[in-house]
């Protein structure tokens, strides 16, 4: 019963938000109906999850009733499996319930910004990097999102010293957040001469994109540097100063952008990346000062944190998280990160189940 009474109020809640949907007046603000249209989105699954409960238990009444009134034996076995049945599903229903009850969290509908960097391992590490950005890539092409670099530099042979790009589209950061962390490479390089095998690493770093109304940046708190852009881009990068470098002097954080031929859109996009990491700061803070010592199932998503080895002689990947290991690793380097990222969501939803 008290998971019923909880299915009532979300009930309640949602006839709240559709009686002000249909106010004519919302079409006015549309901050507001894009809140509302949003957690409407929200509460529809567990909204139609409390009539399917409404009706199971009105059923299993009614054949409990039926076998406590009557005396006809035909008809008391078919009660008693109609009982049967819809108690099963009641079991199913319920544990479906317990998930969607589960808080969401606010940035699963958000778009991201991904840092890649090039850890231990030299040139090694830096074309391990690009091999991350490419898989990336390729993932975000299966899922119709769209993919925008903001800041790059290269390595020396191959690959990305770092690079930071944005994914846009739905559920991003919901299947993306899982992947901070550092992933390891265990592989014979392309400079090895013997066909020893190395461990190379490199971290990634998933960061919220929000907006300009959620982070308050003062602006006398930057400080912008004007410079040439360097790397590949034809005659333009090298002869004109359009790339930007934003120091936010309080936290010491600095952000370039070179991607674009116009200094407006590097500025524009470093100060999106600007915004993410202040974001991020801040809610690492409120996590380590309200829940220093919880550390779910997946890991705090530290990037000092090994979350994943890339084994290429053996074909396997392993998430160190969830001891997750699977031997088609040369499908996941083209983007098939599917069963890997639900698997993590999985055991993420039940960790959360088991701490509620």
């Amino acid at each position: 019963m008290e998971l019923l009474e909880k299915l009532r109020q979300v009930h309640l809640k949602f006839e709240g938000i559709e009686r002000e949907l249909e106010d004519p007046t919302i079409a006015s603000d549309l901050e507001k109906l894009r809140t509302l249209s949003k957690e409407r989105r929200i509460l529809e699954p567990i909204e139609a999850a409390f009539h399917q409960y409404e009706r199971l238990t009105r059923n299993i009444e009614g054949a409990r009733e039926v076998l406590r009134d009557t005396r006809d034996p035909e008809m008391r076995e078919l009660a008693e499996e109609e009982l049967h049945s819809l108690e099963a599903e009641l079991i199913k229903a319920d544990e479906e319930i317990k998930i969607l009850l589960i808080p969401p969290d606010p940035n699963d509908s958000r778009d991201s910004i991904i840092e890649i960097r090039a850890g231990t391992g030299g040139d090694e590490a830096a074309i391990f990097a690009g091999d991350l950005f490419r898989m990336y890539s390729r993932f975000a092409e299966r899922q119709g999102w769209k993919l925008e670099v903001i800041d790059f530099n290269e390595g020396t042979i191959g690959g990305y010293k770092e690079i930071t790009f944005s994914l846009s589209g739905t559920d991003v950061y919901a299947k993306m957040k899982f992947e901070s962390g550092v992933h390891r490479v265990q592989r014979v390089p392309q400079t090895e001469t013997q066909g020893r095998v190395h461990t190379s690493a490199a971290s990634v770093a998933v960061l919220p994109e929000v907006e300009d109304v959620e982070v308050d940046i003062n602006p006398n708190d930057i400080r912008t540097d004007i410079f040439r852009s360097g790397g590949k881009g034809g005659q333009n990068v090298n002869k004109v100063e359009t790339a930007v470098r934003l120091t936010h002097i309080p936290t010491g954080i600095v952000v370039s952008c070179q991607d674009e031929r116009s200094q407006l859109k590097n500025r524009n996009k470093a100060m999106k990346v600007l915004r993410a990491r202040l974001y991020e700061k801040a809610q690492r803070e409120a996590e380590e000062k309200y829940s220093a010592e919880r550390r779910s199932m997946i890991g705090s998503g530290d990037r000092s944190e090994k979350i994943r080895t890339y084994n290429f002689p053996q074909n396997r990947l392993t998430d160190h998280r969830i001891n997750l290991t699977l031997y088609n690793l040369a499908q996941v380097m083209e983007g098939d990160l599917d069963e890997v990222i639900e698997a993590l969501r999985v055991a993420d939803r039940a960790e959360k189940l088991a701490s509620a």
